[in-house]
């Protein structure tokens, strides 16, 4: 085949590669997948972070042929415990409870280091030869047949498609003039691991205070990390406390139900926002991931709806392919969009409502969101359907999140 029929992904992240995996995987050898990341040239990876890999995604992974790698890190979160209270409270009463399988045997998440799954999912692609380039894209030209685009080696690719999988400050997001609507929270989300004294048991906890959310998520080991929610202003105080008051701080919040504590790394802050792209695609061209849509961290589902992005663009380029399609025509990414944009809009509405929900003061707020968490406990049916949802069950699923092969 031509080089005209070349896919090149702008970004060497999670979507980005777990693309490229996919669609090398469901296209054959014969179209060349190009994923362009100066990040590329930093292996190991430093990303210190770690991200709850839900079902669904768990699923995509292990037909991708990741997860193998990536599951002797991972720690499956087999309990999930919700409470509502404010900073100075004595008890934390669990207003909801969550079993944490989706199947028998299937856990609804799993939690993982970002720097493992990073590393695995390199590997691989380079393995399965996907071409990677740790160079940036910096242009890019659509025409009728194709788009040129220019890396910043200089070099030019011959492409069907370009996917913008560069990021929440997208530049090839930019470049097309594709415009994002949303808005700041003025909360940072504070990310440090911690070890303990006791054994987690694979339970995750999320407190909710007044400032916002305060998650505690299982890691391998007598280790958990921490996703902690504050007024941007008080985070940026936080986070530049000594080593003894910012331990005062922490264990605060924490408790000390799974022992002693100890900060395992230096805590960061990470502004919050909420943007969804008013386009997920332009002339030949597809956005994934953060660079179509960043949500807030409430319910842990970021990272996975930037994977269901991936799910779901690879399954109609793949489609098209074998009908024998131009694989960046208009009607083949308007699929694409129709498939993805929707189910964006409601997670999006849905932790905006949660965000608001649960970070006031309000009595009132407060005395309506407990008897509702008190109902959804109480309420077999309701809870099985939360769980399918947080799991990225519900809806139209595409073939990989059922774990089945393109």
């Amino acid at each position: 085949m031509s080089a005209q029929r070349s896919i090149v992904i702008g970004g060497g992240a999670f979507a980005g590669l777990a693309l490229a995996l996919a669609l090398r995987q469901g296209l054959g050898p014969d179209i060349p997948v190009i994923v362009a990341d100066p990040a590329l040239a930093i292996r190991p990876s430093r990303d210190p972070r770690a991200t709850a890999i839900v079902a669904a995604c768990r699923r995509l992974l292990a037909a991708v042929g990741v997860w193998d790698q990536v599951a002797p890190g991972a720690q499956p979160i087999l309990d999930m415990v919700i409470t509502d209270s404010k900073l100075e409270d004595a008890t934390r009463p669990v207003l909801l409870t969550f079993g944490g399988h989706v199947e028998p045997g299937e856990p609804f998440a799993h939690m993982v280091e970002n720097r493992q799954l990073i590393d695995a999912l390199a590997a691989r692609a380079e393995a399965e030869g996907v071409d990677l380039r740790a160079s940036a894209v910096t242009d890019f030209a659509a025409r009728s047949d194709g788009v040129d685009v220019t890396l910043a080696d200089d070099s030019t690719i011959e492409a069907s498609l370009l996917v913008a999988a560069d990021g929440a400050r997208s530049r090839l997001r930019e470049r097309a003039g594709i415009a994002t609507h949303g808005w700041d929270y003025d909360q940072s989300g504070i990310v440090v691991t911690v070890g303990h004294e006791r054994d987690h048991h694979g339970r995750a906890e999320e407190h909710f205070l007044p400032a916002g959310p305060f998650a505690i998520l299982p890691l391998t080991g007598k280790r958990s990390s921490l996703v902690w929610t504050e007024k941007r202003s008080e985070a940026a105080r936080i986070t530049a406390l000594g080593e003894d008051e910012f331990h005062a701080e922490l264990e605060q919040r924490f408790g000390l139900h799974l022992g002693e504590i100890k900060a395992l790394d230096k805590p960061r802050a990470f502004p919050l926002s909420y943007f969804v792209a008013r386009s997920f695609i332009g002339e030949r061209l597809a956005l994934v991931g953060d660079a179509a849509h960043v949500i807030h961290p409430i319910a842990g589902q970021g990272l996975n709806m930037g994977l269901k992005d991936v799910a779901a663009l690879a399954e109609v380029i793949v489609d098209a392919a074998r009908l024998g399609m131009d694989l960046g025509q208009a009607d083949v990414l308007d699929h694409y969009q129709r498939w993805r944009r929707f189910d964006t809009m409601a997670m999006g509405l849905a932790t905006n409502s949660l965000n608001f929900l649960f970070s006031n003061e309000s009595k009132l707020l407060r005395a309506v969101r407990d008897i509702g968490l008190g109902l959804v406990d109480r309420t077999p049916p309701l809870k099985s359907m939360f769980i399918r949802q947080a799991a990225g069950l519900a809806g139209e699923v595409p073939r990989l999140l059922k774990g089945e092969a393109l």
